[in-house]
């Protein structure tokens, strides 16, 4: 038994001394960051599923470009206003521009709210949220700024590559590790040798399959860039005043409104005061009804 853990301390430690040089390895250049962001011959991106429920079958064409360069996951939010009207039409225009850069829409949100001084009028307001292959992100936000006026235009950028190689060089030695615990498995005679391997061995497995989520989600992300879109009508044009050069007609308006101020003003102050006006006048007549009866007259 002692031998058993002797050889597997000594195996842990050369595993360690190992993915040290992994490590090391990738820091000089040997070990470089695989670009998700590169598409397959057919042109879609090999091995990786895009996150999210797609609207309706879309495939990336073969005229996305792919990125050449560091993985960097790119979101961006943008405000745009467009005609009176309109709100429908352009709504259907964006859904096209995902659809023909081969993405997806991951949400829309719509609603209708009246217009100012216009009760009558609706504007409609909305936010589409879609992901784009990385490789026609510019282009895409290059379109949506010809749908209507840009109010807004926010885009981030985040660059994950120190990420990947830190997340490669645990898995392979993660895996290294295993493979060594394996090799022991083999060697194991008793039920304690064999079950305390057993339990190494779960508890590698375990962290490969966290490092290897890590690294599919920094693929999803990094593959595709998340582009939310808020459409916005134009507000109902306001309606043009009478003309009225004597001003006699907005006097005898201005005094109307003045006049039931007024009367609003004088209803309420009751409301506040009526109360105690009730209740002094109550006492008052309660003290002069006892002043007016004469005091009762004791015989001895």
């Amino acid at each position: 038994m002692k031998k058993l853990f002797v050889i597997l301390a000594i195996v842990v430690v050369a595993v360690a001394c190992g993915g040290q040089a992994i490590q090391q390895t990738s820091e000089g250049g040997a070990l470089k960051a695989p670009n998700p962001q590169q598409s397959s011959s057919d042109g879609t991106r090999g091995g990786t599923t895009a996150p999210g429920t797609v609207e309706g079958p879309s495939t990336v064409p073969n005229t996305v470009p792919s990125l050449q360069g560091p993985p960097v996951i790119r979101q961006a939010r943008v405000s745009i206003t467009v005609k009176s009207g309109s709100f429908g039409s352009k709504l259907s225009e964006v859904r096209g521009l995902v659809q023909a850069h081969g993405g997806y829409i991951a949400g829309t949100e719509a609603q209708a709210n009246p217009a100012v001084d216009d009760s009558t009028n609706k504007i409609r307001t909305g936010v589409i949220t879609f992901m784009v292959p990385a490789g026609a992100f510019d282009a895409t936000i290059g379109e949506l700024e010809k749908v209507g006026d840009v109010q807004g235009e926010h885009i981030s950028g985040n660059d994950v590559s120190a990420q990947y190689v830190d997340l490669r060089a645990r898995l392979a030695n993660a895996e290294a590790q295993r493979d060594a615990m394996l090799v022991l498995l083999r060697s194991a005679r008793s039920i304690q040798d064999i079950i305390a391997v057993q339990n190494q061995i779960g508890q590698i497995t375990g962290q490969i399959e966290q490092l290897k989520g890590q690294i599919k989600y920094l693929d999803d992300n990094t593959a595709f860039s998340s582009i939310s879109v808020t459409l916005t009508e134009s507000g109902a044009p306001l309606q043009q005043p009478t003309s009225d050069s004597w001003g006699f007609a907005t006097a005898l308006g201005m005094a109307a409104h003045n006049f039931v101020s007024t009367i609003n003003y004088v209803i309420t102050a009751l409301g506040a005061v009526g109360p105690l006006v009730v209740l002094l006048l109550l006492g008052y007549g309660f003290w002069r009804t006892r002043r007016r009866t004469p005091p009762a007259i004791h015989h001895a």
